[in-house]
C-alpha cells in the first residue's frame, strides 16, 4: 500500500462547511446531476450480481433506465432500457435473467444479448430500414476490480483509466473481483447525497454515534492516503479479528493482507460509490439521489467464493454489525438535513477530523464551477 498521511497533515485552518443552498435547492440539484452525476462515472454494483449470461439488472438514476446485462459471450454491457421502435421502456422487473433476448413486450421489437435488432414485426421489406441502424442505444462500461461502471453522459466520456487513475491497481491485495455477493439492504434516506458521503469520510462522530464501532476499531488510528479530489479515503486500525458483532472473523481472508490484516480500509469515490474493506469481507454503498432531500442507499455484503457453506462461515455477524450501524448514519445525516434546512444555519467550522470533508468540499467545488 502507499504511504499515508495524517489525517490532519492536510487540514486547511478556517475550512467551513457549504452554504445551504447546497443541500437544499432544486436549481443546485439539477447542475449536480449535470457537472459530477454525467461527468464522473456512476457505479452500477458488482459483476457477481450478473454471473450467467442473460442475467440482468436496472440501474434508474436522474430519469434514467439502463439495463445491465451479461451477454453470452460473458461481457457486461448497459443499454438504455428504451425499445427503438416508439420508445416504450423495455424492462419493468429491477433484475432477472433474460432468455437468449432482449423483447418489448409493446410489439416485439427483439433484440440480442448484444443490443442488435434481431425482430421487428413486419419491417423486414420495409424500402430503406436498415436493422444495423437501430440496435438498443449502449451506455459506456467499465468493470474495475469486479465493480461494473457505466457513464450516463452523452458523448464519449474520459477514460476510466484516466479519471480514475489513482485507484488502479490499489485494492488487488483483496482480489475484490472475484468475490461472492451475499446480502443486499436498500435505505431510503431523508437526506441530501452529500450529506451522506460526508458523514462516511469522517469518524469524529463515531465515540458518539457509533459505540458498537468504537469497540472494534480506533478511531484516533485514522491515516489517509487519498487526500484530495474525487477520491478519498484510507484505513483504520481493528482491535480485534474483524469488523463484526462478534469481533471475530466471519469469513475466509480475502487474500495475503500481510499487516492489511488488521485495517480496515473505507473510501469514497464519485459519483456514487462508498467502498468499506476488511479483511474477511467487503461492504459497499451505492448512493442515489433522488431530490436534494432524499437518497436511497443501496448497500451489499460480498465474501470470498470459497467461503458459501464452508464452518466458520457467518456473514450475518457483518451484517448485523453495519445494518446497526448504518441506522444510525442514516439517522444523523436525515438531522443534518433538517438542521440545514433551517433559517438559523449558517456555514461552521471544519475541525482537523474533518479534513476529508472540507476536500470533498473543494472537489465538489471546483467541479460545479468550472
Amino acid at each position: 500500500m502507499a504511504t499515508f498521511k495524517r489525517t490532519n497533515e492536510h487540514y486547511v485552518a478556517g475550512s467551513l462547511t457549504l452554504p445551504q443552498e447546497f443541500y437544499t435547492s432544486e436549481q443546485v440539484f439539477a447542475r449536480e446531476a449535470e457537472q459530477i452525476f454525467k461527468r464522473y462515472w456512476t457505479c452500477a454494483g458488482h459483476e457477481s450480481r450478473i454471473h450467467e449470461p442473460g442475467e440482468y439488472f436496472l440501474l434508474d438514476l436522474f430519469g434514467e433506465s439502463l439495463i445491465v446485462v451479461r451477454d453470452k459471450h460473458g461481457q457486461v454491457r448497459a443499454f438504455y432500457n428504451v425499445c427503438r421502435h416508439r420508445g416504450t421502456r423495455i424492462c419493468e422487473e429491477g433484475q432477472g435473467r433474460f432468455g437468449g433476448s432482449i423483447q418489448c413486450s409493446y410489439h416485439a421489437w427483439t433484440y440480442g444479448l448484444d443490443g442488435k435488432l434481431i425482430g421487428a414485426p413486419f419491417m423486414k421489406d420495409v424500402p430503406g430500414f436498415d436493422w444495423e441502424e437501430y440496435p438498443l442505444r449502449a451506455a459506456p462500461v467499465h468493470v474495475w476490480e469486479g465493480f461494473i461502471f457505466v457513464h450516463l453522459g452523452l458523448g464519449k466520456p474520459a477514460p476510466f483509466e484516466e479519471l480514475y487513475a489513482p485507484l488502479l491497481g490499489r485494492f488487488a491485495p483483496w482480489n475484490l473481483s472475484s468475490l461472492k455477493s451475499q446480502t443486499r439492504i436498500t435505505y431510503d434516506v431523508k437526506s441530501n447525497w452529500k450529506y451522506i458521503f460526508q458523514n462516511f469520510n469522517e469518524c469524529y462522530h463515531c465515540p458518539t454515534i457509533h459505540p458498537l464501532l468504537s469497540k472494534v476499531t480506533d478511531y484516533t488510528s485514522g491515516n489517509n492516503d487519498l487526500i484530495e479530489g474525487p477520491f478519498l479515503g484510507g484505513y483504520m486500525d481493528i482491535l480485534d479479528e474483524s469488523v463484526t458483532v462478534t469481533g471475530r472473523a466471519c469469513s475466509l481472508p480475502l487474500g495475503d493482507l500481510g499487516g492489511d490484516s488488521k485495517r480496515g480500509y473505507y473510501y469514497s469515490i464519485l459519483s456514487n460509490l462508498l467502498l468499506n474493506i476488511h479483511p474477511d469481507y467487503v461492504m459497499f454503498h451505492l448512493v442515489t439521489p433522488h431530490a436534494p432531500g432524499r437518497s436511497t442507499v443501496v448497500s451489499e455484503w460480498l465474501f470470498h467464493p470459497g467461503a458459501f457453506g464452508a464452518p466458520g462461515f457467518r456473514p450475518q455477524d457483518a451484517v448485523d454489525f453495519w445494518h446497526e450501524t448504518n441506522m444510525q448514519d442514516w439517522h444523523v445525516c436525515e438531522l443534518g438535513q433538517l438542521g440545514v434546512s433551517s433559517q438559523a444555519y449558517v456555514p461552521g467550522w471544519y475541525t482537523p477530523r474533518e479534513s476529508l470533508l472540507a476536500a470533498f468540499d473543494r472537489h465538489y467545488l471546483t467541479v460545479m464551477n468550472p
